[in-house]
């Protein structure tokens, strides 16, 4: 239920944003999700995309150091509290959440959550246990 996240380390100025996203798209990669966090120096731009070693590539040969992490997704109910009774299970579970970006399914009836977690095998276990739906990469990237 692991699926692969990119992350790209982006400077803090002006076009480098775009000149990653150029990359992608001229390689033929898409975007499923993202987010990006930022210091005054420099950003950390983190993707779910339909091709995570080919846009590894398509960012390197562009001059960007990138990694690929494991995350999971999860669908939640799109209603209020619905994240926070997954954070709940995860939170008795003494799992710590490191990071969390999400985006609406284009039903509207689930939002789609990406995690990442001090220990994902458990985060996994946990959620599974408490009937928490968990996407695998085909389905996160199709969607």
């Amino acid at each position: 239920m692991k699926i692969k996240q990119i992350s790209v380390f982006l400077e803090n100025k002006k076009g480098r944003l775009y000149e990653a996203l150029k990359a992608l798209a001229d390689a033929g990669v898409n975007i499923r999700a993202l987010s990006i966090a930022d210091t005054s120096d420099f950003g950390i731009l983190r993707m779910i995309v339909n091709n995570p070693e080919g846009a590894k590539k398509a960012l390197e040969d562009a001059g960007f150091t990138t990694k690929i992490s494991s995350v999971i997704a999860v669908a939640v109910k799109d209603r209020p509290g619905g994240l926070a009774e997954v954070l709940k299970i995860l939170y008795d579970g003494d799992i710590n959440v490191e990071y969390v970006y999400a985006f609406v399914e284009k039903s509207g009836e689930e939002a789609l959550v990406v995690l990442r977690t001090n220990n994902l095998d458990k985060t996994i276990d946990l959620l599974k246990s408490a009937g928490i739906k968990l996407l695998d990469s085909s389905a996160v990237e199709n969607l």
